[in-house]
């Protein structure tokens, strides 16, 4: 197994060299011959286990797992999440809750360990249940896909092996693993699909499994060319949002020409409205679908939240906007000067710097300002606009609320809530790409000059 794993692995070329690689492990069969494997082939792999909360050996099988990795010296990362709780709290089952707390975890320890990608036991067997079950469900092409041998950072190399193959290596190479009860509890969807649908596909055709894998291989391929001529046919819908602030909210919201999406062929249309959908963490359901593209179509005002998502499409008969629900709280911080201050989580920086008293001269709405220091009152910060604020814009001679320019400047309300405003001792002296106060004019009497530039990490 391991030297069909190891031209596996080369004619996929799913690892490049130099990758750190998380492993996924429960303790099963599947995920310790993939530990087992990668580390043999010498891999520079780190294990993940996580602990659900749900069964009371669980301790101990956490235990074992780490007792595994040390015999190996395989650095181990570990965590504990009250599956049962979330899933009340979010009202979904619990595979999925279980699903959607894993990930987040192997995502995190990913980063917490410098690991570039994860892999994760999956093999044919799981390949082939996942496909069934999506078709039970009602899926489209890309649900026949199956489970992606190598996507956004996940890779799967178990898929060409059998369960017994994972079984019968750890059995040979006399490795500890242990069964998860809830493999063999019918209540679970999966489990019914594994014990009694798959053995009565296996009756009709003995070469089951392989006939559904290359069924498989021929959808995905498929539905990636179907995915590539829908991205190509989006690009000259898609309407520029809040100027050069655009880069504050591309991770909540994207707009489109409602006419130019109207004039797709239906099925690159439904596609569009999925794969924007996707961008967003949302997939929207049959239903959805048909009615968002019925309203692009017909040229409707209607807003329709996906349902099991944050994700609300607004459709006018010029523009369908697509954002994310998302609650922002209020932000204020200090600003560095001389310096530069970044914002990880936005995705943004501030570089203040002094400057002549010269070479001033910016449109409103450039995202560098040169400042009227002697005029500037105390330490600067920036935060966010509350309702109260005004200052009186440059060239101006009677205050404005904050708000109202914002709104002016036709900045979504999603930006205007994500924008710093730099501000005094005093309020309000710059909004980035929008206006400068009146206050911090340069004058030939001006003696010291502040630059600030507001840009993209």
């Amino acid at each position: 197994m391991q030297d069909r794993l190891k031209a596996h692995l080369e004619s996929s070329q799913i690892i490049h060299p130099g990758q750190s690689i998380l492993v996924g492990y429960s303790g099963g069969a599947d995920s310790t011959a993939l530990l087992h494997l990668l580390h043999s082939l010498k891999y520079d792999v780190v294990a993940a286990h996580l602990h659900h909360g749900m069964r009371e050996e669980a301790d101990q099988e956490l235990q074992r797992c780490t007792d595994f990795c040390e015999s190996l010296g395989i650095p181990i990362v570990t965590g504990r999440a009250d599956i049962p709780g979330m899933s009340e709290k979010l009202k979904i089952g619990i595979e999925e809750t279980g699903r959607h707390a894993r990930y987040t975890f192997f995502r995190q320890s990913a980063h917490q360990t410098n690991c570039q990608i994860i892999a994760t036991g999956h093999t044919q067997d799981d390949h082939i249940e996942t496909i069934l079950l999506n078709l039970a469900r009602g899926t489209g092409l890309t649900g026949l896909g199956g489970i992606h041998p190598n996507r956004d950072g996940l890779i799967r190399p178990l898929l060409p092996f059998t369960r017994t193959e994972t079984r019968n290596y750890c059995d040979s190479n006399q490795l500890w693993y242990h069964d998860d009860p809830g493999n063999f509890n019918e209540d679970f969807s999966r489990v019914r699909v594994r014990l009694k649908v798959v053995p009565e596909f296996k009756i009709i055709n003995s070469a089951f499994a392989d006939s559904l894998t290359r069924f498989s291989e021929i959808a995905r391929t498929e539905d990636d060319f179907l995915n590539q001529i829908t991205a190509t046919n989006l690009q000259p819908c898609e309407l520029p949002l809040n100027g050069n602030l655009e880069f504050l909210t591309r991770d909540i919201e994207a707009a489109f020409s409602t006419p130019h999406l109207a004039q797709l062929p239906e099925v690159l249309l439904a596609r569009a409205i999925r794969l924007i959908a996707k961008f967003f963490d949302a997939a929207p359901s049959y239903d959805d679908t048909i009615l968002v593209s019925q309203l692009i179509t017909t040229g409707q005002n209607q807003a329709v939240t996906l349902s099991g998502s944050k994700l609300v499409i607004e459709v006018n008969p010029t523009q369908t906007h697509f954002r994310t629900l998302v609650e922002e709280e209020p932000f204020r911080f200090p600003l560095t000067l001389p310096g530069e201050t970044e914002s990880d989580i936005f995705g943004w920086r501030f570089i203040a710097e002094s400057h002549p008293p010269a070479d001033f001269n910016r449109p409103p709405s450039s995202l560098d300002v040169v400042l009227n220091q002697d005029h500037i009152q105390g330490s600067l910060y920036f935060r966010s606009a509350q309702p109260q604020d005004e200052f009186i814009p440059f060239g101006e001679s009677q205050p404005k609320k904050i708000t109202e320019i914002l709104a002016k400047a036709k900045l979504t309300s999603a930006a205007r809530r994500r924008l710093p405003i730099i501000y005094d001792m005093i309020g309000p002296i710059w909004i980035p790409g929008v206006r400068q106060s009146e206050r911090t004019r340069i004058t030939d009497d001006t003696r010291k000059a502040l630059r600030i530039q507001f840009e993209p990490l």
